[in-house]
């Protein structure tokens, strides 16, 4: 909350979906099992996103919750899982000046039919992964991907049960919560549940989560998050889970890659948010270090990797003409995507 006060705090997320690229993590169950077999990649991607400028290093527990690890047998390795995940990330904050943000995340137990005791498993299981994140050292604890409003008061109630800072983003394949609520009502609901910041994650493309931080923005007064997943979504198509080929083939989620934004765009997105008064901004599924280098840069900061920042004019091809392919960029940013 004292780094939100000074400014925008720059998240990473999207390990999902890199580690998956990378070979670690089975696409369909996205069980975060690498963190315990091979947690050299998990320390390795840590440090790409802190070398690009995250200021943020999320403990890997995406779907690293009873239900998930039960799917492919490995419930045992629960808290181990958990422990582990947070303890990577704080070993590489370390190398940095990162914040360590604990995570909890959508269970696909939470029935709103049978609010109460469904309710009640969610519960117990938030605690144990709250807590251990606490033990291991977290600063705060990020519940994200919420497709419930109901899970997430729960997820709310749990983490300011630690005193720690919550930090609640919403997240749905439909333009509202499952359970019916809009996105701006959803997050007012779960700052007056006591969330520090709210917001949106994943499912949606820059160009469609925008239209819907304003409307966050204008609904609540504590700070705003705002994550996007880097795809091009439209109105037509508002989430990357409806995106579909020129054959109407649906590409989620292995077949996403021709609907890639670029750095430059997600570097839009960065400066775009700001402007409206977003102050946790970041990238989710499908994010790769090179675009948290692009946004952090068009922040207006100078992170480890823009050692590395692109000189065009050096290119033996393109050599002078990389001002023309600089100016060529920019006519396209102006226009009417």
């Amino acid at each position: 909350m004292e780094r939100l006060s000074r400014g925008v705090v720059l998240g990473a997320e999207g390990y999902l979906f890199e580690l998956e690229r990378r070979g670690y993590l089975k696409s369909g169950p996205y069980v975060p099992e690498v963190v315990l077999d091979r947690p050299e990649a998990v320390a390795e991607l840590h440090r790409e996103f802190l070398h690009a400028g995250a200021e943020v290093m999320v403990a890997f527990t995406y779907y690293g919750h009873e239900e998930k690890l039960r799917m492919i047998g490995r419930e045992g390795d629960l808290e181990a899982l958990n422990r582990q995940a947070v303890r990577l990330a704080v070993e590489a904050a370390r190398d940095g000046d990162a914040l360590v943000a604990g995570n909890i995340c959508n269970t696909w137990a939470y029935d709103p039919a049978e609010p109460a005791a469904s309710g009640e498993r969610v519960r117990r299981m938030y605690h144990d992964q709250v807590a251990w994140a606490v033990e291991e050292g977290a600063d705060f604890v990020i519940a994200e991907t919420n497709d419930y409003l109901g899970e997430a008061l729960i997820g709310v109630e749990v983490i300011k049960s630690f005193d720690v800072a919550a930090v609640v983003t919403f997240a749905s394949s439909e333009q509202t919560t499952i359970d019916g609520a809009s996105f701006e009502d959803a997050c007012a609901r779960v700052e007056q549940a006591g969330a520090d910041v709210v917001g949106l994650n994943c499912s949606s493309g820059p160009g469609t989560m925008l239209p819907l931080l304003q409307r966050v923005r204008d609904a609540v007064s504590c700070p705003v998050a705002g994550q996007p997943v880097p795809y091009h979504t439209t109105a037509e198509q508002p989430t990357f889970q409806s995106l579909r080929d020129a054959d109407g083939r649906r590409v989620f989620p292995l077949a996403l890659d021709p609907f890639v934004c670029t750095r430059f765009e997600m570097a839009e997105f960065a400066t775009d948010a700001r402007e409206l008064g977003v102050g946790y901004i970041g990238i989710c599924c499908g994010g790769a270090p090179h675009h948290v280098r692009a946004m952090a840069e068009a922040l207006g900061r100078t992170v480890p990797a823009s050692r590395y920042s692109p000189d065009l004019s050096l290119h033996p091809i393109l050599g002078e003409g990389a001002a023309e392919v600089a100016e060529r960029y920019d006519n396209w940013r102006d226009t009417d995507r």
